[in-house]
Formats: C-alpha cells, structure tokens, sequence
C-alpha cells in the first residue's frame, strides 16, 4: 500500500521569474512515489519561459495542473487562486525558486496519515549562492525528545519562534477554509496565514527533518529584501492578525504576549535594515510602529524585556523617533570602533598598494575618467584580447552597418595580434594610454569575457557581455561546488564586481538562459537572441566553403572531420583523448582530421608525439576563426565542447561526441544536462566504437539524423542569421524587441 493511499496533499507553486530554478523545484515536488498528489502551479504573468517550462512538465505528469495568469497578481493572490483549486486533504504552499531534500514528499505523506494534524509544521535550511548551508536557527524546537508527537499551541508557545512562512507549514484544507484564512496583498503575506493557523489549531505536529531549501539568491530572491514604500504593508497584516486572535476569543488570549513580542522583534527588524523602509518614510514608519505597540500590547500580563530591547520598547511607545535614532547611531559608531574600522583599514591599505604599482597610469586613467563620455565609440575584445573573433566580432560588423556613427576600437594583446585584424579595424595595444583613455571614454563595451577587475563603470556607460558558448558545464557563481575547476582560488566576490557591470547577457538559447540566471546572478537585461557568431553559418556560400577547405589543405573529395575537444581541468596539459594517428589510419585514406585544440592550450610538437600520418590530420588550433573551421568540415567530433552547440545549425552535418571521460568530467566540473542521454548524434566511449561508427555509417545514420535534429530543436531556435543585428538594434540603437508570448 502506498504511503500516501489515504492522505491526498495539493502543493500551491506561485511562479514569476524564477527559471533558472523552477526546473528543480518542479522535480523535487513531483516525486514518482506519491500518487495522490496534486500540484498547482500559478504562472502569474512571469515575462520569461516559466510559462513554456511549465506547460512542459504539465505534459509529462498529469499529477501537474498550470493555470496562466494575464497579469501578475502577486504572491498572496496567486497562493488563494491556488487554493481554491485544491482538491487535496492538505495544501502545502511552496515558493517556485526553492526546492524539497529528497524523499521529503513520501515522509510528509507518512507524517500526515499518522498524526492527521491540522498544520504540520516543517524544518528547513537556507542554501546560499555561494554554496554555503545554515539550518534553522529554530531547529532545536524540532529536535525536543520530550515533545509529544501532537499537540496544540498553549502546550508549546515557543513554536512562534519559527519564521512565518507559509512554505514550512501544510495545512489540512477543510481547516483553513473553515476559518476563512487566505493570503493577503502585498508585503509580509505569509504572516496573516503562518500565525493564525497555529493560534485555531487543535492538532499540530512537527516533522524533525530538513525540508525546504530556502535559496538566500543574490540578486532577485525577496521582494521584501528592497527599498520600498511597501514595508508600511508590514502594519496591516499585524493588525489582520490580532483582529484573527479577536474573532478567537477567549481560545486566542493566551497567545497575545507571545504574539506581542513576536510582532515587536519583526518591526524593529524591518525597521533597522538599510535596505527595507525609505529614508523619507522612517518618521512614518516608527509613527506607525508606536500606534501598534499602544493598540496590542497585552493590559496585564506582560514584562518588558530587559536591556537594550527594553529599552527600544519603550522609545517605541513614547513614539520617540529622534532618541530612537540617536541611540541607534550610538550602537552603530560602538560597532565601528571595535571591528570596522579595522577592516577599512585594510582596505584602504590593499587599494593604496594597488594604485602604487602603474601610478603614472592610473593616474592618467583617473583623469581620463573625469572628462565626458564618448556617445560614440565603442570597445570591443574577444577571450582576453587575443584578437578579433566570436560573438564581439560579429556584433562589430553589423554595428559599422547599422549604426555607422559609432566608432568601434578593439583591444589586442600585442601588435602581433593586431597584425591579424581584418584590413581597415581600428585597435589600441592593451596597457597602453590609448586603452586607458578608451576604456574612460567609450560609451558601449562588447566583450565575450569579462574586462579587468579595476575598470570603472561610468554612469552612462553600456556593457554587453555575449559570452561564448552553451554552457553543458557548470559556469559562474555555481563554479563554488567544483573547485578542481577553479583551481581552488577563484575569487567569486571578484567576479560578482565583474557581473554588476553587465547591462546586457546574450542567451543563446532556453537552456542558457535557465543557466545564466542562476551562474550569473545580476541586475542585467537578459538577451535571448541567439549568437551572434553563428550568423555566419546562414550566409556560407557553396563556393566560400570550397575556398576554405582549399585554403586549409583538405584534399578534393575528402571527408573532413573537425576534431575540437574541450579543456579538463583535471589535466595538467593538452593531449587529445583520441590518439589521432590511430584514428587517421582507422578510418583510412578518404579522411582528413582537423585538430583544434582548446584555446588554453599550445600543440607545438604533437604532430610528432602522436605519429600522425603526413597530410591526414592538420592542426588548425591557430586558425583565428573557428567558424571557418565548422563551414569547411563536414562531421564535428567533440565529446563535451560548447562548440556542437553552434554546429547543429550545420543542419547536413553530423557531430559525433566522444564520451571516454564523462564520469570523470561530471564530477571534476559539473554539467548541466546529461550529454550522453541526448546527444547531437553518435556517442563513443572507446576509440575502436568511435571507428566503427564511421565506418558502419551510423554517423551518418537515421537515428542519428533523429537526435541531431532533436538536438537543434532545444538549442538553437534562436539562430537564424539575425541575432546580431538583434543585439545592435537593442544595446546601441535602444530599440525594445517585440515580447514572445507564450
């Protein structure tokens, strides 16, 4: 018999802005275990693909039911539509951007059908972007071995001590209804709900276990962590549940106190953080604060606390706002004094060393900084100035056409590298003045990685960062997990600095953009507009491609299989995880090999190291253009570069993956997606398979003409020769693309 055979639960899922995190909250709710679940997922007008994502897993398990909301209603209004869908015994309501521990769903239906409580209350763990975990502060009340298994809230007041949330708490449905509860508008919604459910409650029970991963997002992760007027909303719900404990009568009396103090701790919280009440509303705010604490502080009954909080409940009630705030000041400058200033210090210590070295530099860099922007010019660079390529360089071209007004400038390493600029480019040699003085100046910056930590960001001025790949790896911020692939010395403070310059991400596709949202966490206008690079490939003429075999020295009538393998961080150097002379001679004469190697990487002398047969494998690790590489080829062979991504828009070509190291690369770097269960075409693990399967012909095979397009499907819609001139008409010409419907 199933756990969940006599208990039904329904899970309320507000969704808005929330992809790169809904995919995983969605599978860790939807456990295959519980039949008898039903969940509710409330698309309330989110502007991404939240919608599409949905509609997608509603498809794949019935168990799952969207409704698409016109207007974004909010979180309390999309909770109540929700709820008046459910069907279940239970509800349980949970935020779109956490996610459930595994197995948490068949030991919640266990919990329920042995206690059949009216609220079950739930532990949780905050799971920070920085990979950090903290449990509950309130974990202990979970772990009481003297706590009988139920009970009610006069038994145990300390549970209003755990936070008011309405994701750690399932509520029998029947209950909630009877007693009219349902979520307010506006701020601090859960409150109305997570108290007055525990004060009417005649059976409450608790499940000892982490539950809920509550994510601490960088940016975008709580509305009520802003500068808001809206905070003033904080008051109405408290007044909504005092009125609740009202309509209790004499039931709700011995909750007042507790709910008093608990009121008071949360005001004084949202009232002493920086990034909560405006400035100009303070006055308002604590006024408002008074008014409470004269309205609901118990007649009898209740003891002030003593030090410091006692006497801010005191202040509170003479409504004293300018002692409050000097006191507050006075703590402030306590605390300043005693770590503070220590650390500011240091950091001014740290940034005078850095201004010392290059002095005569910086110092005409500052003054560059102090003169006007110029609307019209442009910098442009591409993998750390080595020279004129990728997404950066397209964008170059269309820009010169588009909107001719603006110079663009590029930044190269040495003149060796500006000796391969196409003829008429214009660029600067990094490190130079003339770098200093454009990167003070220029108004828009077009980079496919990122510029120096120590460039300033002008008001005024513009970055596109266009990126350069799908990311199958783990990329950004989510890199703190995988530190072989960070040397272990990665300095991701360093690189959220980088990621708040963005003004625009480019996307280049849906899988991107789930990825991007959560490895890049900023305050960016996200792009999905497909690469730019690969615009090219729809432009190729026949006669092009047979001047570019030519020029790299395929023989007429061979079949050229472009190897470019991507980099391992396990490794210490390059070497190519197929032996290439081997292969040559496997797949015999009417086959030429192109080797690109990863750009990290130098192949000097490899031709000898690996015995390559004269004229059948070619390095071209030099060529600067890897689209060249692609248009003169006819099979890609990779195993888990970004590259097959781009190729797949070669509709007739095959790609072949190489999977000899997958287990070894998902543990060192972490993935995405798994490559071996949809691949763009054949997999190999062994270089005798990887022979046979060209000379078998599945390469060229229907099943894998079947996952290749299948693999073009999901990864490049956006790509059809336009996404450059997308990507000028948005970031230098300002104009608003069309909205995707969904």
């Amino acid at each position: 018999m199933s756990l969940a055979s006599n208990i039904s639960l329904t899970v309320v899922i507000p969704v808005h802005k929330v992809y790169g995190y809904l995919r995983k909250c969605l599978e860790s709710v939807l456990d295959p275990e519980c039949p008898n679940l039903q969940v509710i997922a409330i698309n309330d007008a989110s502007p991404d693909a939240c919608g599409e994502l949905l509609d997608t897993f509603a498809e794949r398990d019935s168990r799952l039911q969207v409704r698409h909301l016109d207007e974004n209603a909010g979180l309390g209004e999309a909770r109540n539509l929700g709820l008046s869908m459910a069907t279940g015994d239970y509800v349980w309501f949970i935020d779109s951007d956490d996610y459930l521990t595994a197995d948490t769903m068949p030991l919640v239906f266990r919990r329920l059908r042995e206690t059949r409580p009216d609220v079950l209350l739930l532990d949780y763990a905050r799971v920070y972007w920085d990979g950090r975990i903290h449990r509950s502060v309130q974990r202990h009340l979970f772990a009481d071995p003297d706590a009988p298994e139920v009970f009610r809230l006069e038994d145990r007041l300390e549970l209003l001590e755990i936070l008011p949330f309405a994701w750690n708490r399932v509520i029998r449905r029947e209950f909630m209804l009877r007693h009219g509860l349902r979520f307010t508008k506006g701020y601090y919604e859960d409150s109305p709900v997570a108290y007055p459910v525990l004060f009417a409650a005649d059976r409450i029970s608790m499940l000892d276990r982490v539950t809920v991963c509550y994510r601490q997002r960088r940016q975008g992760a709580s509305i009520t962590k802003t500068v808001s007027a809206r905070h003033l909303d904080v008051f109405e719900q408290y007044r909504s549940i005092f009125g609740f404990l009202d309509r209790l009568g004499e039931r709700g009396e011995p909750f007042r106190a507790s709910m008093f103090d608990r009121m008071m701790w949360h005001l004084l919280i949202v009232f002493a953080k920086k990034d909560r009440v405006p400035r100009e509303l303070r006055p308002k705010f604590f006024h408002e604060m008074s008014r409470l604490y004269t309205a609901y502080r118990p007649k009898s009954g209740h003891i002030l606390p003593g030090g410091l909080q006692g006497l801010k409940y005191r202040l509170v009630e003479r409504d004293t706002f300018a002692l409050f705030s000097l006191l507050k000041v006075l703590n402030i400058g306590r605390i300043l004094v005693h770590g503070g200033l220590r650390r500011r210090a240091r950091a001014a210590a740290r940034a005078t060393a850095r201004f010392l070295r290059g002095r005569a530099g910086r110092l005409y860099y500052r003054v560059q900084l102090c003169l006007p922007i110029d609307e019209n010019l442009a910098v442009y660079a591409a993998y750390w100035y080595r020279g004129y390529a990728c997404n950066p360089a397209a964008i170059y071209e269309k820009s010169r056409e588009l909107a001719p007004r603006v110079r663009g400038v590029w930044v190269v390493r040495d003149r060796g590298q500006a000796a391969n600029l196409p003829a008429g480019v214009e660029y600067v040699i990094a490190g130079t003045r003339g770098h200093l003085r454009l990167m003070a100046r220029a108004k828009y910056f077009v980079n496919n990685v990122n510029f120096p930590d120590d460039l300033v960001k002008r008001r005024g001025q513009v970055h596109l960062q266009t990126q350069h790949g799908t990311p199958l790896k783990v990329m950004g911020i989510e890199q703190i997990g995988y530190p072989l692939a960070t040397g272990g010395d990665m300095d991701f403070e360093a690189l959220l600095g980088r990621i708040d310059r963005w003004d625009f991400l480019i996307s280049a596709n849906r899988l991107t953009t789930e990825v991007w949202d959560r490895s890049y966490p900023g305050r960016h206008e996200l792009l999905e507009i497909g690469y730019p690079r690969n615009d090219r490939f729809f432009r190729a003429t026949d006669r092009e491609v047979a001047r570019l075999r030519a020029e790299l020295g395929v023989p007429e009538g061979a079949r050229a299989i472009l190897y470019a393998p991507t980099h391992r961080d396990y490794l210490l150097g390059f070497e190519p995880m197929v032996h290439l002379g081997r292969l040559a001679r496997g797949l015999g004469d009417d086959y030429v090999i192109l080797l690109r190697a990863h750009y990290f990487y130098r192949t000097r002398d490899l031709a000898t190291r690996q015995g390559w047969p004269a004229g059948r494998v070619l390095d071209v690790s030099a060529h600067p253009a890897i689209e060249d590489l692609c248009l003169a080829s006819d099979v890609l062979l990779t195993d888990y570069s970004s590259i097959m991504f781009d190729y797949a828009n070669l509709d007739d070509r095959p790609i072949v993956i190489y999977a000899n190291d997958w287990d070894t690369y998902v543990r060192t770097r972490g993935v995405n997606f798994d490559l071996t269960a949809e691949p763009p075409g054949v997999v190999a693990t062994t270089e005798a398979g990887l022979i046979e399967a060209f000379r078998s012909g599945a390469v060229w095979g229907d099943v894998a003409a079947k996952a290749r397009a299948e693999f073009r499907r999901r990864f490049c819609a956006y790509d059809d020769g336009n996404a450059a001139e997308r990507a000028v008409r948005r970031v230098i010409l300002g104009e608003r693309p069309p909205e995707r419907r969904r």
